[in-house]
């Protein structure tokens, strides 16, 4: 059979709820972060993060979390064909907190949940046999009804001479040791938790552990004994994580020193955070063990993964990509607190995004493009409900379109918008700039993107002058990385908007200029929103500096919200010559006047969507051909 997938991992999913406030108890936490959860859960991510086909089989609730898992899943690129939908029971939850260097507080909340009442029947046979890896984790074999779950899958692996991987990932409350206050505990001996294990090692060929892991497993609290009794029940190849001093692997005899194992190269960083980590080790070993690395790179991959996950918030969001983890590993280390490497976290960022888009074409009906007088807004909002209309009736043909709308009289098309599948610009000018949120006055730190849904993408349009000189920008020193480090800490991709440089002796000098200025302040668009250029040789100039500042990129899209139907492909035809030009964004010209007869009681609702729809469909056409000439 065709080996689609690499690695199905098995088990628990959950939600993970991690507390913002860094260095409070969990009972102060005044805000929270949510991520996808659960030992397989994370391993899978962290798998298809380091470019191996990955898969979960596992039951989350029918509401919203579990919907987000599956969703989260499926951005991370985990095949999620056998993550069943409970409807009798909710998804599983975890709240986590950081409160000193060596305390990380954990509640599970696990009763009666989707992920506990996985059976026998969400096992399918010819789904294993598309893999060639089942991993799974050491919650599920806690209970009768999981066990036989997991035991089904091991068999039909085995049977078929599939690998297959433990790792021991003991919770003594989840094994029912411990109370609801002690998640964090990691090891309470019990002879009943280490025969079930027992029962079960020799049908691993890799299995992983911590030494308290390893201890439950064995029996005993020496770490030598403990994986030498391991050993007498199977031959897989142990591999012990020993915190600082990193990891080792035995494939045979188990010597008495555990030095004398073999070793992976390891990485002092500064410990923020251990929640998550061991699973991050995991999806880095499986990397190396699955594409036929030997232990010692094999370890190298596991010890790095593991260095990020305790560098960083979170578990799966900290997981490194592949092109991540490789610079990593040629450049080393540069500050032990990783998650302060501005050019790591700027792969880390660029690296991870979960979607791709290669022809966008966008329609902008903020207050900006509209030009109404403010006493004409508010009737407006209805309007702008029609070009949200428009915009999904278009996007039924075609994979990429987008809208850009404000947050004032475009608050309610903007929640519309929201999870459907659109690109969403939303401004927030800078100080100086026209617009209409002014939120870059001076000394605002842009709290209010805590606000903002995560596909939201923040537009900066930058205040400078188009004939002031780059460095003596306004505001824009302080605003802009300001208005940065804002939409990352909130998870929001940014868009540099430049102004028209009319007046310019060397227009495409100016614009180059900006776009250098704005990378010299440390900051790194996703996407440029540029003017259309003259000739070929500009946008040649303007690609180079974005490509040679910033190689990840997402690319440029050209403004053409005021451009004439005649010139628009033209200037498409030049824009689309270059790999960075990736979308279009119109608006003003199909939109302004079409807004004032609708004020008017010109037109009414449905010829405004028809006429919107026509002239916006026709805009994608020609972009579409446009790139397709390329």
């Amino acid at each position: 059979m065709n080996k689609c997938l690499d690695v199905i991992t098995i088990g628990r999913s959950s939600v993970d709820l991690y507390g913002g406030q860094v260095g409070g108890r969990l009972e102060d936490m005044a805000s929270f972060s949510k991520y996808i959860g659960g030992s397989p859960t994370n391993i899978a991510a962290g798998a298809a993060r380091l470019g191996l086909r990955s898969a979960l089989i596992t039951r989350v609730g029918d509401e919203h979390l579990g919907r987000f898992i599956r969703e989260e899943l499926q951005r991370e690129g985990v095949d999620t064909r056998s993550v069943r939908t409970d409807p009798q029971r909710l998804t599983a939850l975890a709240i986590l907190g950081i409160r000193n260097d060596e305390e990380f507080p954990l509640i599970f909340y696990r009763e009666n949940c989707a992920d506990m009442a996985l059976s026998t029947e969400d096992i399918d046979p010819e789904f294993i046999l598309e893999s060639r890896c089942v991993c799974a984790t050491g919650t599920h074999l806690s209970h009768p009804a999981t066990r036989q779950a997991v035991l089904k899958a091991l068999e039909i692996a085995r049977d078929a001479e599939i690998r297959t991987a433990l790792d021991i990932d003991f919770r003594p409350n989840l094994w029912g040791l411990a109370g609801h206050g002690e998640g964090s505990s990691r090891f309470i001996a019990s002879r009943r938790v280490t025969g079930t294990l027992q029962e079960v090692l020799g049908m691993f060929d890799l299995i992983v552990g911590t030494e308290e892991e390893f201890h439950i497993a064995g029996g005993s609290t020496d770490t030598v004994q403990a994986l030498r009794s391991v050993r007498q029940l199977t031959p897989a190849t142990l591999v012990c994580k020993r915190g600082p001093m990193g990891a080792t692997a035995f494939d045979d005899v188990i010597p008495d020193n555990l030095d004398d194992g073999v070793a992976g190269r390891g990485f002092e960083v500064e410990v923020f955070n251990v929640l998550g980590a061991g699973d991050g080790f995991m999806a880095g070993l499986l990397k190396g063990w699955l594409t036929n690395e030997d232990w010692s790179r094999s370890l190298e991959f596991a010890n790095a993964c593991g260095a990020f996950a305790v560098s960083r918030h979170g578990c799966a969001p900290s997981y490194p990509s592949w092109e991540e983890l490789g610079h990593f590993l040629e450049r080393g280390i540069r500050t032990p607190a990783l998650r302060k490497d501005r050019d790591l976290e700027q792969i880390h960022w660029s690296t991870n995004r979960n979607r791709d888009w290669h022809a966008l074409c966008i329609l902008g009906f903020d207050d900006r493009q509209l030009d109404l007088p403010v006493d004409e807004k508010c009737p407006i909002t209805e309007f702008k409900r029609l070009c949200l209309e428009a915009v999904h009736g278009v996007a039924q043909g075609r994979c990429d379109c987008g809208v850009i709308c404000d947050g004032g009289t475009g608050r309610s098309t903007l929640m519309d918008a929201t999870g459907t599948g659109l690109w969403i610009g939303r401004p927030a000018d800078l100080a100086g700039s026209t617009g209409d949120s002014g939120t870059g006055l001076p000394g605002h730190d842009f709290g209010e993107f805590a606000e903002w849904p995560i596909e939201s993408v923040v537009i900066a349009r930058c205040p400078i002058d188009a004939g002031a000189d780059a460095g003596s920008g306004m505001t824009l020193g302080d605003t802009l990385p300001r208005l940065f480090s804002s939409a990352r800490r909130n998870r929001l991709e940014l868009l540099v908007e430049l102004p028209e440089a009319g007046g310019q002796e060397d227009r495409l000098a100016h614009t180059v200029k900006l776009i250098r200025y704005v990378y010299s302040l440390g900051v790194y668009p996703d996407w440029w929103m540029l003017q259309p250029e003259e000739s070929g040789t500009g946008w040649k100039a303007i690609c180079s500096e974005i490509e040679d500042n910033d190689r990840y990129s997402r690319g440029i899209i050209v403004n053409c919200l005021d451009a004439q139907p005649e010139t628009l492909p033209g200037i498409v035809d030049l824009a689309t010559r270059h790999d960075l030009v990736r979308g279009i964004s119109a608006g003003g010209q199909i939109c302004r006047e079409l807004a004032r007869k609708w004020l008017d009681g010109k037109i009414d609702a449905d010829n405004a969507i028809r006429w919107i729809s026509s002239e916006f469909k026709h805009v994608c056409e020609v972009f579409d051909r446009g790139r397709v000439r390329k």
